[in-house]
């Protein structure tokens, strides 16, 4: 089964970290990125922009809407994503305790809606 790993982190924090820091947190994702490409869950993944670079769509009236930023206000913003393939939510809860970013933000599982 396949899920979708969201990785959630606060913006303002990342912004204050040093070159030093981006520079070790950098080098840990790519550690990671690389154990679950060797052990085979690894199917996506990227990282993500900055809120500020967002823009948000809705269509209402059939006429669209259009606005800058993220859907919503909160303290920890969607930085990035990896699409796994676990045999179970258990698994899948595994690999996700392990991304770096779960130790200083949060890290939302999800499964991928099969459809028949």
């Amino acid at each position: 089964m396949q899920y979708l790993l969201l990785i959630y982190q606060n913006e303002a924090e990342l912004g204050k970290m040093d070159a030093a820091g981006r520079k070790e947190m950098t080098a840990e994702y790519g550690a990671y990125t690389q154990s679950i490409v060797q052990s085979g869950h690894f199917k996506a993944g990227d990282g993500l922009q900055p809120t500020t670079t967002a823009t948000t769509v809705r269509v209402r009236d059939g006429k669209m809407l259009t606005t800058d930023g993220p859907f919503a206000e909160t303290r920890e913003q969607l930085a990035g994503y990896y699409l796994v393939e676990a045999k179970d939510l258990d698994t899948a809860l595994g690999i996700a305790a392990r991304i770096p970013g779960a130790k200083t933000g949060s890290v939302e599982v999800r499964p991928i809606m099969i459809y028949d």
